[in-house]
């Protein structure tokens, strides 16, 4: 793997705001679950840096955090948040540097199937630990109670990408 200084510097930055950002919100008392302030640097990472550093950045975010701040728990929230944010992290930057699709279908996209991700690891997770998994709470949780936190995620990322793009050119990477 040829890993850039640059992108290694990049991609510890992002971390440290999915570490930084989401602690400040458990802070002031404003809920991490319904505003989902983790997940706006790990989908930047994935739209800047590219599909490997979203995927890298998105599963160890939630893990270290965990390990850091107790927040999330770390199993079985935490680990189904990596699961989720390295999918976020992953087609996000896939989708918009691999495959070169707008801004606004990459993320839809990266969120959707980030939330599949999650469900799927949630229903492993909780059933392994000898409960039971029910699937609308699940959803309810992952589309309902989060609602601010998509509706922010939909509004803040593309006016970023935007912005970049317009100051720098074409953001991301040239994946192969």
């Amino acid at each position: 793997m040829n890993f850039k200084t640059k992108d290694l510097i990049y991609g510890s930055f992002f971390l440290a705001l999915g570490l930084i950002i989401p602690y400040f919100f458990h802070l002031l008392g404003i809920g991490g679950q319904i505003f989902l302030p983790m997940h706006l640097p790990v989908l930047l990472c994935g739209f800047i840096l590219g599909s490997r550093y979203g995927l890298i950045v998105g599963f160890i975010t939630p893990l270290l955090s965990s390990i850091l701040t107790g927040m999330p728990p770390i199993y079985p929230v935490g680990f189904a948040m990596a699961f989720e944010l390295s999918a976020y992290g992953f087609i996000s930057g896939y989708l918009y540097n691999k495959m070169r699709w707008n801004v606004i279908p990459s993320l839809a996209s990266a969120m959707l199937i980030g939330r599949v991700m999650s469900g799927i690891a949630n229903y492993l997770l909780i059933t392994f630990g000898g409960k039971q998994f029910i699937l609308k709470m699940f959803l309810t949780a992952a589309f309902i109670r989060s609602i601010w936190g998509i509706v922010i995620q939909l509004i803040l990322i593309p006016i970023i990408i935007k912005s970049l793009e317009k100051s720098i050119g074409r953001i991301g990477v040239n994946e192969q």
